[in-house]
């Protein structure tokens, strides 16, 4: 089996969600024994140099890449509004990048090309015009959703409206494409869902985050209690909104239960006014080196997500690391998790306020959320389960001898 990826940024290293997913996929694929090349757009915004890529997983593929500049530029932005596309989508499009993509597909024939992400849809054409392979679309978010979502909650009336706009013109876009493929995977049933009420005809399967649970390893001993921490990439704009809510509306009052207590923040691109919060008692680091070394070290996760969509890979790999994690509703969706169980649910400040002096107070109680987070994530989100049930669908996908799809 002969399976080519597509993503919108290189996965090496897997250090944040999306990255994460891609990488977990090459990985349960490679031990299946299919043979993987991957076409990344190295986008300027989160830029890695393939010079310093050492990894094990990243020998085994074949790799090729294409640097595009994604930066937002005004004038390009104010006439896409009177185009037809979408400008968040149509900034990872490069007519050169398209041309090396192109001798990719007259050199090698695949069984089964994957798209992960919207972004990389642009480059559907020139697969359509040079490949006879299956064709799969992985939605890591309905990307119209996030930004319908921060458009409601901006005040700002020219932010607001112009939030609306990109959130139109995005769905649009997902709704166009989305039945131009063979087969569709989404992230969460709620995603499903969403997809299906978008019009989508084509088969659809979900799959969730994947992760290999040997990376995880838990050392009780070199965790600090009572200590709290959020960890995400702030260049994210629901994390950024909504570590801010929490900062502003409920860290005040947190921080007055315990002098003992500690907040940890960390997260790469994390931007300058986070670090006019530090105190004795809330440390902002900024870019941990390793990920997992710092969520072990910590008791409590704190992800107060207001907006969003898709699948909260960090609140996966909390759940890994055996953490008590207390969430929003939002933050939790599509993820199998309940409230009380293995994992504490919280939408209001009274109700963070609530969750974290009990947790503070009745150790054993997080302790055992954590144990519970971490066997419902081994249930559901097993690196080699997922991709023997993904390899079998294509499997299924390229034995299916139907007529190719329309344009």
């Amino acid at each position: 089996m002969k399976v080519l990826l597509l993503s919108h940024r290189v996965p090496f290293p897997p250090n944040s969600g999306y990255p994460i997913v891609v990488y977990n996929t090459i990985k349960g694929l490679l031990s299946l024994g299919v043979e993987v090349t991957l076409f990344s757009i190295n986008n300027s915004k989160q830029y890695i140099d393939v010079d310093d890529i050492y990894d094990p997983v990243f020998e085994k593929i074949k790799f090729h890449s294409f640097t595009v500049d994604i930066e937002v530029n005004v004038w390009d932005a104010f006439v896409n509004i009177f185009s037809n596309q979408s400008y968040n989508v149509s900034r990872y499009f490069d007519h050169d990048a398209e041309k090396v993509f192109e001798n990719i597909l007259r050199e090698q024939e695949f069984d089964v090309i994957q798209f992960e992400g919207l972004f990389v849809v642009p480059y559907l054409d020139a697969v359509k015009a040079h490949s006879k392979a299956k064709l799969v679309y992985r939605a890591h978010h309905i990307e119209h959703d996030v930004w319908e979502r921060l458009a409601h909650r901006e005040r700002f009336t020219p932010r607001r409206t112009y939030l609306e706009f990109l959130s139109r013109r995005l769905k649009a876009y997902e709704m166009e494409q989305i039945n131009r493929f063979h087969q569709v995977f989404a992230i969460s049933n709620p995603d499903r869902q969403k997809l299906l009420l978008m019009g989508c005809e084509t088969r659809l399967d979900v799959f969730p985050v994947a992760l290999d649970f040997d990376k995880y390893k838990i050392d009780t001993t070199k965790t600090s209690f009572p200590t709290l921490f959020h960890l995400g990439a702030m260049d994210w704009r629901p994390n950024k909104e909504g570590l801010e809510w929490f900062l502003d509306e409920i860290w005040p009052d947190i921080e007055e239960l315990s002098g003992e207590l500690r907040f940890y923040i960390a997260g790469k691109n994390m931007q300058k006014h986070f670090f006019d919060y530090d105190s004795d008692n809330l440390i902002v680091e900024g870019e941990v080196f390793d990920a997992v070394d710092f969520i072990n070290s910590k008791a409590i996760m704190i992800v107060p997500l207001l907006s969003g969509s898709g699948m909260r890979v960090k609140i996966i790999e909390g759940m890994a690391m055996q953490k008590c994690i207390i969430a929003t509703t939002m933050a939790a969706e599509g993820i199998d998790c309940k409230h009380g169980r293995d994992i504490l649910i919280a939408d209001t400040a009274d109700e963070f306020y609530r969750s974290i002096l009990k947790c503070i107070t009745q150790p054993n109680k997080w302790q055992e959320i954590g144990k519970n987070a971490r066997k419902t994530a081994e249930k559901h989100h097993e690196v080699n389960t997922n991709a023997k049930r993904m390899l079998d669908i294509y499997i299924e996908l390229v034995a299916n001898q139907e007529e190719p799809l329309s344009s």
